[in-house]
């Protein structure tokens, strides 16, 4: 995908001049944005708009196409095209002459990026960024692509010569291009819009067929699903560890811990000051393309912190712990929230303007000598496939980047390293451990790649689910502290009380855009899972209240389901409804779930019946082609199972109740609710969504256990085996 592959480098001046003076004269428009994005081009030559009415009204009153470029602050070709295109002075002239140009951040405005991209995939039948898109002046796309060099390269059209074209082409027949773009803006219109059908309901062979599709694209040999690139999308981890739990089929489990172990180890990964790059660029997760995004931080954390509850393996702790640290250490904002990503370039070293993919992390053979002398450097090369001459072949290194450079990735397993030198296993271990501290600290001297810092509600709401959910499995506080710290800054920083509404952005003291149905329903579960893990009743009293509020600005109540858009902003040519699970899950499929686990909590058979209705505005996708959807069928599995309402009566921090807690959280039980009865303020607002709270407590002034479906309980127990084996649904021996 364009926009996501190996870089040639990035102008020195995209970041450094946003520091310079809004007085400068070289400023264009862009530079009273808060957007790192938008910022990188306000030094262009380029005549830039944010998008907005006053680029709209300068197109009509000039009849002039607008020229849209959508990208992100880490995006490599963003970078590139920014370079030799918009910082060009003569191609900028031909911008400011023919087209009103207008430069959009795709993460503060999906819902912009989500219409053009579906035109320029319809249209050139591939997308990614930078998104290069012409546009009537009434905003109707009619020519698209991503990157364009700058002049004519290998039988590829230049951007002076697009440029040129569309102009010519505009000035003869305009009235033909706007007719063309009315067309096809109706049929993109329609194509959003659901078929009316009523469908018998979904069934457990939904669950099979999606198996069945992802074990056919499995890599047996190296992990992931298909070839080259292979992107992590735990989404997939998420299914395939629940159709494990529904049907024991070994093979589904067994997908999942390998490409993890396989991830893990790879050069994906980063040893040294962990989570995890973007993707990988081979099939064998070594060569990365070293951008580092917090919805992979999030999503990731989760999927190893699962694999962790399952199988007990140290391992996969191990994995959880070195993203959630990472992320602590240099992702989050004083205030608490999370910042959105690290760019993959950053400067070859101090001093120099030039700038590299993978600069900060890749390793010349003789600096680790230097570094770890040669008995414990030797170790080193050996564990993690060092060569003298790089390790990166030419075929995936095109620009020549990474040319007698090493990435590191776990060649050899600990014991295999202690056989070569001779020595105990645990000896290599702490040795591995003591050099990557070295390399850490010498590596952290580098220039740093640049961060994204803007907070972004969505986003965090997973970071908040992961924080939470890991906090669980790995009985951790500290966790737990981070994930509440994050939800007290999107509640004062991105959240209005007075309408109930959330903001999608925070950046610099400002906040910015009503927020999408991804900020809500990612939110949701955030504090969702936020509440299984502190029993805090704030936390899921502010989850039921922003369900409320998105079912009263996202619901359609013709055909059912989430819009992931308000409708509010008119210049936006219409309403979509995201019907894939990729890189983020799509936000209707996390809306599916939280109904559903808040229709345990509250009682409220209309959240069941959106569920329900959710399910239904997807099914002809979800029948033909459920793989596209894994966590819209990991919410219908929870909708096809029997959910245990868990309840432990105790109080909140007491040591009986951990002790209780800790039973439940050893195992990994997805098809479960999980309640505190603390006899207390949370007790009380839990009863008044389900009186059944009102007689629940402890026995014998003990923590109790209440193991339920449909609030029909097995008899409380203090007895911690007893209440294991109620979890698990084991015979209980008679006394």
């Amino acid at each position: 995908m364009i926009g996501k592959g190996r870089r040639a480098g990035i102008a020195a001046a995209a970041f450094v001049a946003v520091l310079l003076p809004a007085a400068s004269p070289r400023a264009n428009r862009l530079i009273h944005e808060k957007s790192p994005y938008l910022l990188q081009h306000a030094y262009n030559p380029v005549d830039w708009y944010p998008w907005g009415n006053a680029a709209f009204e300068k197109a009509k009153r000039e009849n002039k196409p607008i020229f849209l470029s959508i990208g992100y602050s880490t995006c490599h070709w963003c970078h590139v095209m920014e370079r030799e295109s918009f910082s060009n002075a003569d191609l900028a002239a031909v911008m400011n002459e023919h087209f009103v140009s207008i430069k959009v951040d795709r993460e503060e405005r999906p819902d912009i990026d989500r219409i053009y991209m579906s035109f320029v995939q319809a249209t050139t039948g591939g997308g990614g960024w930078p998104m290069s898109v012409f546009l009537t002046p009434d905003r109707k796309p009619f020519f698209g692509g991503t990157y364009f060099p700058p002049e004519d390269r290998g039988g590829r059209p230049g951007f002076r010569t697009v440029l040129l074209r569309i102009a010519e082409e505009w000035g003869k027949d305009r009235d033909k291009i706007a007719r063309s773009a009315d067309e096809v803006t109706k049929k993109l219109a329609d194509l959003a819009k659901p078929e009316p059908a009523s469908r018998p309901a979904l069934q457990t062979s939904v669950l099979d067929k999606a198996y069945d599709q992802l074990r056919s694209s499995y890599d047996r040999g190296n992990g992931g699903f298909g070839g080259a690139p292979k992107f992590p999308r735990p989404v997939i981890f998420n299914f395939l560890n629940r159709y494990w739990a529904r049907t024991g089929e070994k093979l589904a489990l067994e997908m999942t811990l390998a490409t993890l172990r396989a991830m893990a180890r790879g050069g994906m990964h980063d040893h040294l000051g962990g989570g995890f790059h973007r993707y990988s660029t081979d099939s064998v997760w070594f060569v990365p393309h070293f951008e580092k995004m917090l919805y992979d931080q999030a999503q990731l954390a989760i999927a190893y912190a699962d694999a962790y509850q399952i199988t007990r393996d140290p391992f996969f702790a191990a994995v959880t712990r070195d993203i959630l640290d990472y992320v602590l250490r240099d992702m989050r904002a004083p205030e608490g929230g999370f910042y959105s990503a690290e760019d993959a370039d950053s400067l070859v070293e101090k001093g120099r303007s030039e700038h590299a993919e993978g600069a900060f992390y890749v390793w010349k053979a003789e600096e680790i000598d230097r570094l770890l002398g040669p008995d414990r450097a030797a170790l080193f090369r050996f564990h993690y496939g060092v060569e003298k001459d790089g390790n990166v072949p030419g075929r995936q290194d095109p620009q020549g980047e990474l040319e007698g450079k090493n990435i590191l990735a776990a060649r050899h397993t600990a014991a295999e390293t202690a056989a070569k030198f001779g020595k105990k296993e645990e000896d290599v271990v702490r040795m591995l451990d003591e050099s990557r501290w070295i390399l850490f600290a010498a590596r952290s001297q580098r220039p740093r790649p640049l961060r994204d810092d803007k907070v972004l509600t969505a986003w965090n709401g997973l970071m908040i689910s992961a924080f939470s959910r890991a906090a669980q499995a790995l009985e951790e506080p500290r966790y737990a502290e981070a994930a509440a710290r994050a939800a007290e800054m999107v509640r004062t920083k991105l959240f209005d009380p007075a309408s109930g509404k959330l903001k999608r952005r925070y950046r610099a003291g400002e906040t910015s855009t009503e927020g999408f149905l991804d900020d809500y329903a990612f939110l949701i579960q955030g504090l969702l899972d936020l509440y299984e893990t502190t029993f805090d009743v704030a936390w899921i009293s502010w989850a039921v209240a922003l369900q409320e509020r998105q079912d009263s600005l996202f619901w359609d109540p013709m055909h059912g389901g989430y819009f992931d858009t308000t409708g509010a902003d008119t210049s936006v040519l219409f309403r979509t409804r995201g019907d894939y699970d990729g890189a983020e899950p799509a936000a209707s499929s996390v809306a599916a779930m939280n109904l559903l686990r808040l229709w345990q909590a509250t009682d409220r058979k209309d959240w069941r019946e959106k569920a329900e209705r959710t399910f239904q505005v997807f099914a002809e996708r979800l029948e033909a082609a459920p793989h596209a959807l894994p966590q819209l069928a990991v919410a219908l599995d929870f909708s096809l199972s029997k959910p245990k309402q868990i309840v432990i009566a105790g109080a909140r921090g007491a040591r009986d109740t951990r002790a209780m807690l800790s039973v439940m959280r050893r195992r990994f039980l997805p098809s479960k609710v999980l309640f505190l009865a603390d006899g207390a303020a949370g007790q009380k607002q839990l009863a008044k969504w389900l009186p059944f709270f009102e007689s629940v407590s402890r026995r014998d002034g003990r923590a109790t256990g209440y193991v339920c479906e449909n609030f029909v309980c097995k008899l409380p127990t203090t007895d911690l085996k007893v209440f294991e084996r109620q979890l698990t649904g084991e015979p209980i021996p008679r006394p």
